[in-house]
């Protein structure tokens, strides 16, 4: 812990020599990205939709349940925090049945999930990390009008689809934390989920937009 909290020290420092002050509301999470990317670049890249965070704050705080693209990412959440709201976290990729269908359809399983994911019937939190395949879907589900999430929180990496994808999202009404361009990455959310706010019995996303200071 000595060394995240040197880590922060040197982060704020920095920040402070180029004259950068980040909103209140997304100081801690941007602070925690750059943190376990060692990136200043997240600065300009990550964008937030308005209230972001105290809209994530609220859904959470009503029991909104969490879908994400890989198990990795699965793994990084505080179920049992969750829980206490009413949560539940989820990951339909590796589902016997969301890969037949996929291979049916000749679509990813990423694709798949989000259509799985829909039927859950509360609001969801979506954390997409992997997927931009998962992004377009939940895009034109919202296009269609056949599903609406709660928030999304969009980060996949690569070439193929990915910065469409994000800017498609941003463009749909709907909540969001999105970095735009070709960076972050499955194991990046995974961080983000894990450790963003300490990790362990507070650890992940849940913890960020809850905790106090």
């Amino acid at each position: 812990m000595e060394i995240e909290k040197r880590s922060f020290e040197i982060i704020s420092h920095e920040l402070s020599e180029m004259q950068i002050t980040l909103p209140a509301d997304q100081e801690m999470i941007t602070k925690r990205v750059i943190h376990t990317s060692a990136d200043f670049d997240y600065i300009q890249t990550l964008k937030y939709s308005k209230d972001a965070v105290a809209i994530a704050k609220r859904l959470i705080s009503e029991g909104a349940d969490i879908v994400t693209d890989t198990n990795m990412a699965l793994s990084g959440i505080n179920k049992k925090y969750l829980a206490k709201f009413g949560g539940q976290a989820h990951c339909f990729i590796a589902d016997d049945e969301v890969a037949l269908i996929a291979k049916e359809k000749k679509t990813t399983r990423a694709a798949v999930s989000m259509e799985f994911a829909s039927r859950i019937d509360k609001p969801v939190i979506f954390a997409i990390g992997n997927a931009p395949t998962a992004l377009i879907e939940l895009y034109d589900m919202i296009e269609k009008g056949i599903y609406k999430p709660a928030f999304v929180i969009g980060v996949p990496v690569g070439f193929v689809n990915v910065e469409a994808a994000k800017e498609l999202i941003m463009e749909t009404g709907v909540p969001y934390i999105v970095n735009v361009g070709r960076k972050f990455s499955d194991y990046e959310i995974w961080i983000y989920h894990r450790k963003l706010c300490g990790g362990g019995i507070k650890g992940g996303c849940i913890y960020a937009f809850n905790r106090k200071g």
